[in-house]
Formats: structure tokens, sequence, C-alpha cells
């Protein structure tokens, strides 16, 4: 047996850590085909909403780098397409995955995959290390890395993946090399209805709030997230609001 050498490594950048809460920016992707990277997926993501200050001081993206960028939905039909059928590969994978999953299904695409983790693979075998994440593990290795930037984190990890393969895969005890399913479950959101837009409209008016986010994007969810944030800081509405 041999190490997995057909995979898609990926890597995204996100507004947060949370994919119920949280939206993508970035997608850089490799597709690799017998160990050589073949092709590439890169992509920005407008996330519809502000950046955070920590969220740009990780990734160095800012509003205006992400201006005139397309939605995820305009970009998930592309990346699925892109990547085939092959297993994901990813450092925390599940990560990145359920990032995209919650894209595919939101799109009314199916996303069902296997994955193969480095990380998993570096706590197995190298637990001695102080740390074991990206950075800490390329710089062991003395990989470049461009941290925090897709296309950078991915081939990083690609590379990070065939230094382990090398170091430690073993035909009779290698679980944790092979591809594994990824589980995330996730319902479709739709759209937020007139009314909660509306609703919005007239809170941000009564408090004087100053949207960070672009109302037409949300979804019903994201929607009334929003207004009992705004209802829990600023009052409910007099009666005539409701």
């Amino acid at each position: 047996m041999q190490p997995v050498q057909d995979y898609l490594c990926v890597d995204l950048e996100t507004t947060g850590l949370n994919p119920k809460l949280d939206k993508i920016i970035e997608i850089g992707a490799l597709r690799v085909k017998n160990g050589r990277i073949e092709d590439s997926f890169h992509t920005m993501v407008h996330p519809g909403r502000t950046l955070s200050p920590r969220a740009e001081e990780l990734t160095q993206l800012t509003a205006e780098d992400l201006r005139d960028a397309p939605l995820i939905g305009e970009v998930i039909p592309g990346f699925l397409e892109f990547a085939g059928g092959l297993p994901l590969l990813g450092h925390f994978v599940l990560f990145d995955y359920s990032f995209l999953k919650r894209a595919a299904v939101n799109a009314r695409l199916s996303f069902e995959r296997e994955g193969i983790d480095t990380l998993k693979i570096a706590r197995q075998y190298l637990s001695g290390l102080p740390g074991r994440q990206l950075s800490a593990l390329c710089a062991h290795y003395g990989i470049e890395l461009r941290a925090h930037r897709a296309l950078g984190d991915a081939a990083a990890t690609h590379l990070l993946y065939q230094r382990l393969c090398g170091e430690f895969f073993d035909p009779e005890d290698c679980a944790v090399f092979l591809p594994q399913p990824l589980i995330y479950k996730v319902k479709r959101e739709g759209p937020a209805t007139r009314a909660q837009k509306e609703r919005l409209r007239t809170l941000f008016a009564r408090y004087s709030v100053e949207p960070d986010c672009e109302i037409e994007l949300l979804t019903k969810n994201e929607a009334s997230r929003l207004i009992d944030r705004i209802r829990a800081a600023y009052g409910s509405l007099q009666k005539k609001d409701q």
C-alpha cells in the first residue's frame, strides 16, 4: 500500500471560526495527481459584511480587497467542478469542509467528501514538538509559508503532507494517512424574508445603527440573530414598530 497521492489540498480564510456565523473570504485549492500539483484554484469571496480588525490583521485583507469579489453562491459551483471527486487534504480539514459544505448546501448542491488531515498525522507522530500549528510544522521542516493566505497555506500543507508521508507512512499502520469520511451536518438556510429586512432597516434607523452587513445578502437565521442582537443592545421597539 502506498500513501494517497491524488487529492485536493484546500485552505480557506474566513471572517471567524464558526461556520454557522462566519463567512468565507478566500479559497485556495491545489489539485494534486501522483503527488504533483496539476492545477490551482483561487478566489476572493465577498462576505457581505464588514471584516473585523482581527480578521484584517490575520489575513492582511481589507474591505477594499473584497469589494469587487464574487459572492460565495457564485463561486461554489466552480469550486466543486474543480474539486471533482478527489478526497480533501487540509490542516484541520474539517474546518474548511464545514464552511464549504454549508456554502454548497445553501446553493442546493451536494458536497460529501472524505479527507486526510495533516494535523491528525502530526498529533500522532510529532507529539514532542512544542506546537502542531501549520506554521510550527512548516518551521520544523523548513517549508516556506505565507501564513493566513489561502493558496499559500494550501501549498504548504501539500508539502507538509509529502514530508509526513516520506517520514512516517507505514503500510502496516497507516490508518491516519487514509481518507476518512468528513461528517458535518447542515440544513439549507433560505434568504431573509421581506419582513425581516424591513424590520432590520427600521431598527437601524430607529437606533441610528450603522449596518455592518449587507441586508439583502442575509439568510433568515442571520437576520433573526441580528434583530435579536440589536433589540438586546438598544431595547425593544415601541408597539407601533412591532
